[in-house]
């Protein structure tokens, strides 16, 4: 029976006419927590929220992150958009702030509620809820944007039927006005991520995509050709493919067929956040040959495809993952003929950033007046709103100084490396005394048009840092990004006559956290966490294949019991076969009246620990009793949040100690059980390092902006 019932959530209006009166779809708790959040927390807070909670459904449905797969869409006021799937509104907001109205379409009466909330100061959303199919007639016909994000791959459930994604895709068609687009996110079938060793999005189990879905199921995702072949079936003659990456979840940087990524660029591929999964190979250098040969669009592990008139931007890079005052994006674009890159503040917060990269540009112009290297021009601008944004030159046919290094070193040019380097040193050198530093002048940041050197990037400067400081700088990265230069004899030599050793390394280490934490950090003082830490800290883990994999399946943990005189490798004994599905290690120790206390060694080497839970007699304690009852000799991360429950161990001995004294006196008098549920991270020595400094460092900042 149609309902004729509206409700309004601040400004945004819930339409439940098409409202089948329950929700056929739901995650269940995390639904209920998300909604308690979005009630009680302002939109500022939510990175806070993100941090705190270490949860990935929490991360998924808030994140502002999500917001970047439509981000950089020309849309504007006179707009009207159709968001099908909207569910928890990852994406409703930005939609809102760019277009004139915004109308969603979601099953779900909670996750609507959650949209609803987070955006109520939004009043151009209105949000229908109900069944797809049953609300689709009475939409109209003429919005310039229906968006499918992450939507059209779920075509089964929605219609149903012999030719499911044909007939969505014709429905959805419908409702675009002449000159209108489809915006369609969707993971690859084919992603270098799933032959990687993640497992598919949906269904959470290895290959099952590759493997063409053998155990059916209603989810499909597709190969490039399989789109493609659905698109041009369904009358679509104008459609272009761009590729977000990592992925369209948490995108970063977006491609297009008229800017492919180049060889180097691709190299923040472990951004599981959800479960498990392998590591079967090294993603960067797989994706660096798929781009030497042409194959990237093949396998990137997602695609974005739009309907329609190509737009103007063929390449966008955000770099929102930091404080808000300093978050900006990068788009390339091409208008008349000229290519052009702008520079925008993703948020009011960053407009001053925005000028600061134009004062830094005339420091630096004048600076380098008369030298080897020119400084890239820019321009100051408004957009048709009036916002500041910066546009830069785009250079054409250029190499980057990084690809000119590479090539000496491959082809053992030791004499052109020299020459290379020498001039890199003159640049830094010129008119350096007791003038502003380009922090950032590493050697991706250079390019190379013939004889013309050209600095592009001179967001970051420092007053106290000397071009020693820079030159050392550019070495640490470049052999940060990939460790097998450090194999070449050219770079190794380099480095000996620059005095950076093992030492030094970790020193520039320590800078590059303190650096990091200033990118972070609100201005409120509140740390943002960055999305490449958050797999860490929700705790699922990149298991290496092999021999790795296979000892990490069939660890051995060590129980020591104190019977009075201390722990002794006489009285302990191994746990075989721990390991337990989703990554996780359950540990099962019987308790007599003898035993005056446990010892758990869950590794013999360097690990992050995640007591998942710790229950005694068959109940489990709460998180102040675990903070009585264990004593480790690793560090807690983030204990001023409250977190007692993942331990860094910088030894080769971890181990955790269960203080039999602080349990209830009356089950130690008979034989008992302690069960432990442990998530166990290996750590490799960057990891390691990184961990470790962060928490050692000092609390110094010596750059400036």
């Amino acid at each position: 029976m149609e309902r004729d019932s509206r409700e309004t959530i601040g400004k945004v209006v819930l339409d439940y006419s098409r409202y089948p009166g329950e929700d056929f779809y739901c995650d269940g708790a995390i639904e209920d927590e998300l909604l308690d959040i979005v009630q009680h927390t302002a939109p500022g807070k939510y990175p806070t929220v993100i941090r705190e909670k270490r949860s990935w459904e929490v991360l998924y449905h808030l994140s502002d992150l999500r917001e970047n797969i439509v981000e950089w869409l020309p849309m504007d006021k006179t707009m009207k958009v159709l968001e099908v799937g909207s569910g928890c509104g990852a994406i409703t907001g930005s939609l809102a702030r760019k277009a004139g109205s915004v109308t969603c379409v979601d099953l779900s009466k909670k996750r609507s509620l959650i949209n609803a909330y987070r955006h109520k100061d939004c009043g151009n959303v209105t949000i229908h809820v109900g069944n797809f199919s049953d609300i689709e007639p009475d939409l109209p016909a003429d919005y310039d944007y229906v968006c499918l994000i992450g939507v059209f791959e779920y075509g089964r459930a929605y219609i149903g039927g012999e030719t499911p994604f044909h007939d969505f895709y014709n429905i959805i068609k419908k409702h675009v006005k002449p000159g209108g687009r489809i915006a369609i996110a969707i993971e690859n079938k084919m992603g270098l991520k799933y032959w990687a060793g993640c497992r598919e999005d949906h269904l959470g189990t290895f290959f099952s995509g590759l493997e063409d879905y053998p155990t059916g199921g209603v989810v499909r995702t597709f190969t490039k050709p399989g789109l493609e072949k659905i698109l041009r079936e369904c009358g679509e003659e104008e459609f272009h493919f761009y590729y977000p990456y990592p992925d369209y979840k948490f995108m970063t940087m977006v491609y297009s067929d008229r800017y492919l990524p180049k060889v180097g660029e691709l190299t923040n591929n472990l951004r599981n956040f959800d479960r498990d999964r392998m590591l079967l190979f090294d993603e960067k250098k797989v994706f660096d040959m798929l781009i030497r040969d042409g194959l990237f669009p093949l396998y990137s592990n997602s695609y974005m495809v739009l309907t329609g008139a190509e737009p103007e931007i063929a390449y966008s890079r955000f770099s929102n993952d930091r404080a808000a005052h300093l978050a900006i994006r990068t788009d390339i674009g091409e208008k008349n003929g000229t290519k052009y890159v702008r520079k925008f503040a993703a948020n009011p917060a960053a407009r001053d950033h925005i000028h600061g990269l134009a004062e830094n540009y005339r420091i630096f112009e004048a600076r380098f007046a008369g030298s080897s290297l020119k400084v890239n021009r820019l321009e100051e601008k408004l957009t048709k709103e009036g916002e500041p944004f910066v546009e830069l030159e785009f250079l054409e046919n250029a190499v980057t100084l990084e690809e000119l290094l590479d090539e000496c070193l491959q082809k053992k040019e030791e004499d052109g490396f020299e020459k290379l380097w020498q001039r890199y040193l003159s640049v830094l050198n010129w008119n350096a005394e007791g003038q502003l530093q380009d922090f950032d002048l590493i050697f991706p940041n250079i390019c190379v048009q013939g004889d013309v050197w050209t600095m592009i990037d001179y967001e970051w400067s420092s007053k106290e840092m000397t071009p020693t400081d820079i030159a050392k700088r550019a070495l640490y990265c470049y052999v940060l990004e990939d460790a097998g230069r450090k194999k070449s004899p050219i770079l190794t030599k380099l480095l000996q006559k620059m005095g950076m050793d093992e030492q030094a390394f970790k020193a520039l280490n320590e800078q590059e956290l303190l650096f990091q934490e200033k990118v972070m950090r609100q201005k409120d003082g509140q740390l943002r966490t960055a999305v490449t830490d958050m797999r860490h800290l929700i705790g699922h883990l990149a298991l290496p294949f092999g021999e790795a994999f296979a000892e990490f399946a069939n660890r051995k943990i060590q129980i020591f019991e104190d019977f009075g005189a201390g722990y002794s490798p006489e009285n302990s004994y191994y746990i075989n076969n721990a390991y337990v599905a989703e990554g996780r290690l359950r540990v099962q120790i019987p308790i007599t009246s003898e035993i005056k206390g446990v010892r758990v060694d869950p590794a013999e080497e360097s690990c992050m620990v995640q007591i998942q839970s710790l229950t005694f007699a068959g109940r489990e304690l709460t998180d102040a009793e675990i903070e009585k009852v264990v004593v480790t000799n690793g560090e807690l991360l983030d204990p001023e949040k409250g977190n007692r429950s993942t331990v860094f161990f910088d030894t080769a001995d971890p181990n955790i100690n269960i203080r039999l004294e602080q349990l209830e006196d009356r089950f130690l008098q008979e034989e008992t059980m302690i069960c432990m549920e442990l998530c166990i991270t290996r750590l490799d020595g960057s990891m390691n390092e990184d961990l470790k400094n962060k928490m050692t460092r000092r609390k110094r900042f010596w750059f400036q902006k």
